[in-house]
This record gives structure tokens, C-alpha cells and sequence, in this order.
């Protein structure tokens, strides 16, 4: 015996059904009423407020932009020392730091990471002090303690072996760079191991049924999945490195600001000089928005995004 099949009508049978059930109980609308319904106007949403928001945002940067136009700014001057060899050096000096400082960060905080993780408790608290220490001081000390290092340590080395004068070692990069460094690496240590912690345990239980050693098991199986988690945090950092160098002016480094300020000491155009600082701030900036863009676009292929996953398609695709 044949079973029924539905027909391409079913649905609209039961839809008939249902309509006739409710009219039946007079909750259905009337023909008239939805002939009404059909002809009513969509109109759209007013929102008010964004318009608000948006006029008053749109008179606040005329008025910005108004005062800058008739400020007491000489935009010749912005436009000479724009590209100035002192100006330019101390962009390079910049950038050179930037990814100095960033790289023994990264290594440190992978290191000190991996030592907080560690079943050692000897090491774990050695991991725990060092983050505690660099988190818990402001970043201009730490430069000013390491630039003035010379006044605990006359001199570096082994005794009668190898011996520096740290004032003459300590120079304003090595001091800008061990300052940086080793400050970054303590908020890197603390990113890294948030990363690490986001990789499911199971694949390093996986690892180590077949062998592997942990140190092997965090190279090729832990830390390439926990970038994706990684990545974005520590593309922040970078960029505001690029804007903490600044901070090493105090201790004599030639950075951009510290050229800038060089310049409006001997010429008085200080607003002059600190906009063509910010503007070399906001180019390196942006450039570096993009390779991080890039960079997590890459990392992320393969990835299933919750806001573009509909639920839907996977019964159409059953």
C-alpha cells in the first residue's frame, strides 16, 4: 500500500485550516481588513537622536577646524620641517625602537609566560616577580633607574675578565631599549599566556600520547592555533610602542619628539614643530592598522565567524 505524500499544496492546506479555525473564533482579520493592512505605508524609522549627535559632532570639528585656519600657526613652517633631516632621523630612531623593543618583548613574554605556566613552583614565582616588578612601576622610572644605572653599578662584567664602565654601555638606546623591553614583556607575558590558555587541552594530551615533548608540543601544536587569540592584542601593544618612545625624550633619545622639541627650542614655533610630530605619529600608526588588519584576516581564514553563521543553511544543506 502506497503511503500519502505530501502534496506541494500541504503547507497552504494548513495555512487554509488554520485560517478557517480562527475565523471561526473571530480572531482572523475580515477581507476588508486585510485589503487595509496591504495598503498601509511603511515608513521608515526616524532616529533623531543619530542626527543630533551627528550635527553637534559636525559643529565641533568646523569649530576645530575653524580655530586651527585662524590660529597663530604658520603652516610654511609645518610644511619645511615636514620632511627636515632632523626630523626624519628621529622617525627612523622611532621605528628602530619600536621594533627593538617590541621583539625582546614578545621573546620575553613568551619565555616568562611559558615559566608561569610551568609545574615549577621555583619558576613560577620567579615568572610571577618579574611581571609584578615591571607592571608595578611606572615606565618613565624604569627608564630614568636604567639610564642613571651607573650610580649602583660603576662598572659591568666578570672581574678581571671583562669589564665596561656603564656610562659609557648605558647609552640612551641601550637604556630607551631595556627599558621598553623589558617593560613590554611583561604585559606580552600576560597576553601570551591568555593565548595559550585559549587552546583546548585536549590537543596537548593529544601531543604527548604521541611523544611529543612539551616544549615541541607549545612550537607546533599550542602556540600556532593560539595566535589568532594573540595577534590582536599584541598588535595594540605595537602601536602604542610607536607612541611610548616618546617617553624616552627624558633620558636624551633622539626619537621624533625629542628632534621636534630640539627644533622649537632654537626657532620658538612650538605648535609648528609638535604638528609635524603628531603627523609622522598618525602615518606610522596607520600603516601599522593595516598590517595588523592583514595579518588577522590571515590568521583567522578557516575560522567560523558567529555573525555570519546561519542556521538555516545547514538544514538546506542536510
Amino acid at each position: 500500500m502506497r503511503s500519502a505524500e505530501p502534496g506541494p499544496n500541504a503547507g497552504s492546506r494548513g495555512e487554509i485550516m488554520e485560517q478557517n479555525n480562527l475565523s471561526r473564533t473571530g480572531l482572523a482579520p475580515t477581507r476588508g481588513e486585510r485589503k487595509a493592512i496591504a495598503n498601509l505605508e511603511i515608513v521608515p524609522r526616524r532616529h533623531l537622536g543619530r542626527w543630533v549627535t551627528a550635527a553637534v559632532i559636525a559643529v565641533l570639528l568646523a569649530w576645530v577646524i575653524k580655530a586651527f585656519a585662524e590660529g597663530d600657526i604658520a603652516w610654511g613652517v609645518v610644511a619645511e620641517f615636514f620632511a627636515a633631516p632632523a626630523i626624519l632621523f628621529g622617525l627612523v630612531n622611532t621605528v628602530v625602537m619600536t621594533i627593538c623593543a617590541m621583539s625582546l618583548g614578545i621573546a620575553l613574554g613568551v619565555v616568562f609566560a611559558v615559566m608561569y605556566m610551568s609545574p615549577n613552583p621555583v619558576i613560577r614565582v620567579v615568572a610571577w616577580g618579574y611581571i609584578w616588578l615591571f607592571r608595578g612601576t611606572p615606565l618613565i622610572l624604569q627608564l630614568l633607574l636604567w639610564f642613571n644605572l651607573a650610580l649602583v653599578f660603576p662598572t659591568l662584567g666578570i672581574p678581571g675578565l671583562i669589564e665596561v664602565r656603564t656610562v659609557e654601555f648605558m647609552t640612551p638606546f641601550v637604556a630607551t631599549l631595556l627599558g621598553l623591553g623589558l617593560n613590554q614583556g611583561a604585559y606580552t607575558a600576560e597576553v601570551m599566556r591568555s593565548g595559550i590558555l585559549s587552546v583546548d587541552s585536549g590537543q596537548t594530551e593529544a601531543a604527548k600520547s604521541i611523544g611529543m615533548t612539551r616544549l615541541l608540543t607549545l612550537r607546533r601544536i599550542v602556540l600556532p592555533q593560539a595566535m589568532r587569540v594573540i595577534i590582536p592584542p599584541v598588535g595594540n601593544e605595537v602601536i602604542s610602542m610607536v607612541k611610548l618612545t616618546s617617553i624616552a625624550s627624558v633620558i636624551q633619545y633622539a626619537e621624533i619628539l625629542r628632534n621636534a622639541q630640539t627644533i622649537y627650542y632654537a626657532n620658538a614655533r612650538v605648535i609648528e614643530l609638535l604638528i609635524v610630530a603628531a603627523g609622522w605619529y598618525l602615518i606610522v600608526v596607520t600603516l601599522l592598522q593595516i598590517g595588523q588588519y592583514q595579518l588577522e584576516r590571515s590568521f583567522a581564514k578557516g575560522q567560523t565567524h558567529r555573525g555570519n553563521h546561519k542556521p538555516g543553511r545547514a538544514v538546506e544543506n542536510a
